[in-house]
Order: C-alpha cells, then structure tokens, then sequence
C-alpha cells in the first residue's frame, strides 16, 4: 500500500512518545481502533496509520523544555485526495495545535506526485529564456514603488537593467493601483528591457506581481501576459499551495511563476510549533509548481540558519522529486561582498537577489548592478574579491561600505 510519511518533532518533559505516535496514526486517519468491532477493524485496517519510528532524546541535563523525540508516521494515500490541502490537514491538521509539535519532513509517495506536473520551467527553462548557462543569476527588486508614476517606475526599471541584472521582480507589497496598474507596469517595463537589450544584447525577465481576489489571478496573469509579461511574482502562503498549482498547470500561463515567502515567519522559526522551512519553502513549493523560490538568506538582515537553507536547496535541487528543479534566490541583506560565500553554499544554480546592495549603492542603482556583475564574475572565475575592485570601482565602492573578500 502507498503512503506519504511524515515526521514530527514533539517536545514534552513528561508524555509516553510511544503512546503519543499512536494516538497521532490513530487520531489522524480512522479516529478510533479499539473500539471498532472486529469486522469493522478488517474493513478499516487500510485506512490506518502506522508509526514507523520513535526516537526519543532524552534531556542531558534535566534542563526543562529540552525533552523530545522525533516521530515517523505513515498515512496511507487511499485517506486523501492528491492536493496540498489535503495532504496538509490530513498529516498535521488538527495536532498543529495539539502542544509542542512541529511537522519536519514529509515523504511523499510517488503515487501522490504523480499528480503533480512541478515547475514548468524550473531551473533549465529559466536558463534557455535568458540565454545564460554558465553562471549565477543576477535579480534586483523594486523599491520605494508606493505611489511612483508610470514615468519613474520605467526611470528605476531602466537603472536596475542597465546595471546588468538578469532579472526584476516588483516588491511583494506592490498591488494593483491607479498610478501602475499590472498591465502598464508589464507594457513600460518590457518596452524598457527591450531598449536595454537593444544597447547591450542581454534579455531579461520581469516579474510582476499578480494579486487581488483569488478568482481573478487568471484573468489578471492572462492580461498580463498578453501586455507582454515573461515572468510573474505571486505571494503564495497568503493564498495557498493550490492556488499556485492551479497557475502553474494551466497551459494559458506561458511564463515562470516565482514563489515569495511573505508570511514563512509566522510558521517555520518556532522549534516547537509550525512547519520546517525546507518542507514549507522548498518541497511543497516545488510540488506546486514555482519556478523560483525566494527564502531569508543565512546571510543578511532576515537570516535563517545556513542548515536550513542548504536544505530548502535540497528539496530545490533533489532528483527524487522526479519534476523539474526549481531555482533557489536566497535574499534580504544581499551585498557584492557575500557573492563568494553564495556560490560555495549554492553553486551555480541559484539567483542572486538585492534589493538595497543595488539602489544603496554610493554611485547609484546602476553602478550597484555593476558591482554583483563584477563579484559573480570574480567568482565564478576564482578571483578573490578584492583583486577584482583593484580594477573595477563599482565593486570597490561596494566593498568599502559592505565589506567582503
């Protein structure tokens, strides 16, 4: 029989673990057990959960709080329909708020991705559409967007891709409005690129932010497209895991959708409560189908843990997933001078993303764009930093303000 499993961290000073599983396999699929007559046991027997494993870590030192184990439990796929949502409140629904437990990992059946098509680009799409292989990606963010007219949005995007970024994406914070709506944001933002790409042969990607009511994304990324959008931002724990499948499979969405964290915070920090972050931010945003998935860097200013994020690359990356690889953009607190330590945590694969390491530049926007460009270079080729700024001043300027190599 095909089950998904999952394993959950409980801590108690005090609980039977064993005791506590099977209550969780039992409470979680068929409610009761030793109750049921025997014939209706027989009936019920594949719809059960079944504990795989209790490892439990006792305190060292008696230090109250630190008691804990980490629980294996299977849940049969017959149980639930092949959706995130009901994954999700058939293997932590109502024991999210059952005391200290947190849901770590989840291991998926192959018969329960086989409903799940993934990203429809991932991370080699993303490459072809940009025409770029053999390096990371570079990505800057609009900011102080809140009331700009038509006019200085397109003056920002020009600074941003005149620095040589391979992408941009709006702030999550940017919603429809009277002074840029989606539609004239795509139109004067893609006849820039193009004008860009004009001067210095380098396409690019844009990714405006699709928002509003649920019912209305479709439309809303449909007008987008048709003004001329490759690329598309979409907040997705406000709206759920489904809606980004239901975007991500549909054949008329023809451009890469890129998943933003807004809202992780209030699920993954807690090591008592809520979801991982490689679960939360890289596996099951993956199932859904993001192209692109941002999450806190371990770097900046709204860190992670540097294991944590190696993880959510994992899930990103992993071949057992059997879908296409999405690509990783840790971000916040990015400057020139953390390029080195991106790559050697990343690799390649990955999108280097800033927001104030490129409009906080001393020489401007587009002196901030210049100065990534000349980091990557650095080290994709294992030139050290400063070696680099030795001959180019954008970079130089960068490191004296953020330090670095």
């Amino acid at each position: 029989m095909s089950h998904c499993i999952a394993t959950y961290r409980i801590h108690d000073d005090r609980a039977d673990f064993h005791k506590k599983a099977e209550s969780i396999a039992v409470g979680m699929t068929v409610g009761s057990w030793t109750e049921l007559p025997q014939a209706k046991r027989e009936a019920m027997k594949k719809h059960l959960g079944e504990v795989y494993a209790v490892e439990v870590h006792e305190s060292a030192d008696g230090t109250e709080g630190s008691r804990y184990a980490d629980v294996r439990i299977a849940y049969p796929d017959v149980n639930f329909s092949r959706d995130i949502p009901a994954l999700l409140v058939t293997v932590f629904g109502k024991i999210s708020m059952d005391g200290r437990i947190k849901l770590i990992s989840l291991d998926l059946s192959d018969n329960f991705l086989s409903s799940f098509p993934g990203p429809k680009f991932g991370i080699d799409g993303i490459r072809q559409l940009l025409g770029v292989y053999d390096r990371p990606l570079l990505m800057s963010i609009f900011k102080s967007v809140i009331g700009l007219n038509a006019a200085e949005l397109r003056e920002q995007f020009i600074r941003q891709a005149r620095g040589g970024v391979d992408l941009v994406k709006d702030d999550e914070i940017l919603f429809e409005n009277d002074l840029t709506p989606i539609e004239t944001r795509v139109r004067l933002c893609m006849d820039a690129a193009r004008d860009v790409e004009e001067e210095t042969g380098k396409r690019l990607l844009y990714a405006a932010n699709l928002t509003g009511r649920t019912s209305g994304l479709k439309e809303q990324a449909l007008r987008a497209i048709d003004a001329g959008a490759n690329a598309l931002l979409f907040n997705v724990l406000s709206y759920g895991y489904d809606v980004l499948q239901e975007l991500s499979s549909d054949p008329d969405l023809t451009v890469p959708l890129m998943a933003h964290p807004a809202l992780a915070g209030a699920l993954y920090p807690s090591p008592h409560y809520g979801i991982a972050a490689p679960v939360l931010l890289g596996q099951l945003m993956r199932v859904a189908g993001a192209d692109l998935v941002l999450f806190p860097s371990p770097y900046g200013s709204v860190t992670m843990p540097r294991e944590e994020n190696l993880s959510i690359r994992d899930q990103l990356h992993t071949t057992s997933l059997g879908m296409k690889r999405s690509m990783p953009v840790p971000s916040a607190g990015i400057h020139p001078g953390l390029v080195p330590k991106i790559l050697r945590d990343f690799g390649t694969d990955v999108v280097v993303n800033a927001g104030g390491g490129i409009h906080g530049h001393p020489m401007g926007t587009e002196a901030g764009g210049q100065a990534f460009v000349q980091a990557i270079d650095a080290a994709v080729n294992g030139i050290s930093l400063t070696e680099q700024a030795a001959s180019h001043p954008a970079l130089k300027a960068a490191l004296d303000i953020w330090g670095g190599e």
